[in-house]
């Protein structure tokens, strides 16, 4: 669990062009939003 004002742990994840993005790639350089769309595109 992460709480407010603490950085997230690194983690690698797929990209819409099927290359992999890493978060620590934009640290210090970028904000960074992550969106959870659970259901998105499996019809559920």
């Amino acid at each position: 669990m992460v709480n407010v004002g603490q950085s997230a742990p690194d983690f690698t994840l797929p990209a819409h062009n099927g290359q992999d993005v890493t978060l620590s790639q934009y640290r210090d350089k970028k904000s960074v939003v992550l969106s959870f769309h659970v259901f998105s595109f499996t019809g559920g």
